[in-house]
């Protein structure tokens, strides 16, 4: 006999790392295991560029031709207090993570966290969005392939204020990010004409 929701047994960070690495592609998030979902052709492409396109002026040290500052991981396990997420993509300024650590779960909280929507919409765009919130990350953008949409939240303390939406076609500096111009349509497969 199965028991109400309620009265199941949150799952742990023990349970969580328990799942053996190669079957792994899950998140932690208010006390269940989730999984992250399949990632669509859009989803990766998306991830892709938009790794390219905030990696090449800004993941360096600063300094030089470009602003540099950041460190950005791709699906990389985070601890937020009792919860895992793998975001999509994450950035932390380099005074706060001046190198690449090898730790798993990453325990310094992001700057910065990118999730693209695919086949797991709920769990990025309101218990994610929660957890980053209540763990104070600055920044949260949402890349929405299928709406071809880009949307930037700015941390406030009663709750995500959303700063910018974007769509293909149209160019934007968005927060953090400002010192670019970033293509949006990029994103969705569009090549840059630079």
């Amino acid at each position: 006999m199965s028991r109400a929701p309620s009265e199941q047994r949150k799952a742990t960070i023990a349970d969580f790392y328990a799942i053996p690495e190669e079957e792994r592609w899950h998140e932690l998030v208010d006390g269940e295991i989730v999984e992250k979902g399949a990632a669509s052709g859009p989803h990766a492409l998306a991830q892709n560029r938009l790794g390219r396109l905030l990696g090449n002026p800004f993941d360096r040290r600063p300094g030089g031709r470009w602003p540099g500052g950041w460190i950005f991981l791709t699906d990389v396990d985070i601890q937020f207090g009792d919860d895992i997420c793998r975001p999509d993509v994450a950035g932390w300024r380099r005074e706060r993570l001046p190198e690449v650590p090898r730790e798993v779960p990453i325990r310094v909280i992001p700057d910065w966290t990118c999730e693209i929507l695919s086949t797991n919409k709920r769990n990025d765009l309101i218990r994610k969005m929660r957890v980053y919130h209540q763990h104070a990350v600055p920044h949260y953008w949402i890349v929405d392939p299928e709406r071809e949409l880009l949307t930037v939240h700015r941390h406030h303390p009663d709750g995500y204020l959303h700063v910018l939406a974007a769509e293909r076609g149209e160019r934007v500096r968005a927060e953090p990010f400002e010192a670019i111009e970033l293509p949006v349509g990029v994103l969705f497969g569009d090549d840059d004409e630079e």
